[in-house]
């Protein structure tokens, strides 16, 4: 089969761009497949971090033609056309913001046209985290065309079907992220980034106000015993409150940000360096975050919101607490040291993330496109 992904890929950065590359690479085993991806994925206006760039020194995967621009509405025919042209059976779309719905959508009916290409989106979100004027109308501009879809969790499940109620879909959970390297020792890691302390949790990715950190940094501060805590991402919400927030609960000796875009090879020494990542969503789908701190053996403490319950299994790999409780929250990461749960809690989520393989999120795709 002949597969054509669309979307963020190298040499733009970020999940997406390394969810797909993953993908690519997977697809690759038994079919051909080629990527295309964004010339201008946002407008500057639109976007809250610092570049859209990838700035790893080991690339996630080759270089992607860069033909889509999200904007501009003859780009969208034409790079229809370009797909069309091309040929695939099936083109692969993921979809996680409705901003992007018109582009895909558009670029879905022209590569159609006339032809026998299947179209299958990958859905994050149907409905998104901060909802804003013509979400369902631009989401629905997009499903229309498609052929099937591919959820990863109860919550996206139910959300396809209110949008779609007859929808063609598969439920596959969101694979482990594997560009990252092998962990390293953990003494190791805390020496290169100057830890002391003998407890540290880990706060990773793009800090935005649903995913929670004002009430992780109230469960820190009721902590009986000190542990430190690292947040590590790029903020596109406003960086101040929250520096403000560590002044006032007295956490500045407990707490580090790094506030800053982290390039596919450090990753993996912050994942090492932690006893356990912390997911203090408010609200979710799913989180990617998850699969990473899989990867490498790592427990995750998370809120009881979209799938998160779902991929923590509470007592087992981690906890799962209610959201917007830091009293609740600061229970568990007490509950997870006082009771000495790291080490079973490791050797759970190695085990756990066998049941996230990219095969199969391969089979589900070509259950789809057949």
């Amino acid at each position: 089969m002949r597969i054509l992904i669309a979307g963020t890929a190298y040499p733009l950065r970020g999940g997406i761009a390394h969810y797909n590359a993953l993908l690519a690479r997977a697809l690759s085993a038994r079919h051909a497949v080629e990527t295309i991806t964004f010339k201008r994925q946002y407008p500057s206006l639109l976007f809250p971090g610092s570049s859209q760039k990838e700035t790893a020194d080991t690339p996630p995967a080759p270089p992607a033609p860069q033909l889509i621009d999200s904007v501009n509405p003859a780009n969208w025919v034409a790079v229809g056309r370009e797909v069309r042209r091309r040929g695939p059976d099936l083109l692969l779309m993921k979809y996680w913001l409705p901003f992007f719905g018109p582009c895909f959508g558009t670029i879905a009916r022209t590569a159609k046209r006339g032809t026998g290409t299947k179209v299958v989106y990958i859905c994050d979100n149907v409905v998104p985290h901060e909802r804003r004027p013509g979400d369902v109308v631009f989401t629905r501009y997009a499903f229309a065309p498609a052929d099937g879809f591919i959820v990863q969790s109860d919550a996206v499940e139910r959300d396809l079907l209110r949008m779609v109620p007859q929808a063609r879909y598969r439920k596959v959970p969101h694979p482990v992220y594997t560009l990252f390297g092998d962990a390293i020792p953990r003494d190791r890691a805390r020496t290169a980034l100057g830890i002391a302390e003998e407890k540290v949790l880990l706060f990773f990715g793009y800090v935005r106000a649903y995913k929670g950190l004002q009430v992780l940094l109230d469960a820190v501060a009721a902590l009986r015993e000190p542990v430190r805590l690292l947040v590590v991402g790029e903020f596109y919400d406003d960086e101040k409150k929250y520096r403000e927030q560590i002044a006032r609960l007295g956490l500045a000796g407990r707490v580090t940000v790094e506030s800053a875009y982290v390039p596919n090879d450090r990753v993996g020494l912050y994942f090492s360096a932690a006893d356990a990542v912390v997911l203090p969503y408010l609200s979710a789908t799913q989180s990617g975050i998850a699969q990473i701190a899989y990867h490498f053996s790592l427990p995750v403490i998370a809120t009881d919101v979209g799938g998160l319950a779902e991929v923590v299994r509470d007592g087992e790999t981690g906890f799962v607490v209610a959201p917007g409780d830091p009293a609740a929250l600061a229970a568990a990461i007490g509950r997870f040291y006082a009771e000495g749960r790291r080490e079973a809690f490791t050797l759970r989520a190695g085990e756990e993330r066998k049941r996230y393989s990219w095969d199969a999120m391969v089979g589900a795709i070509e259950e789809l496109a057949g």
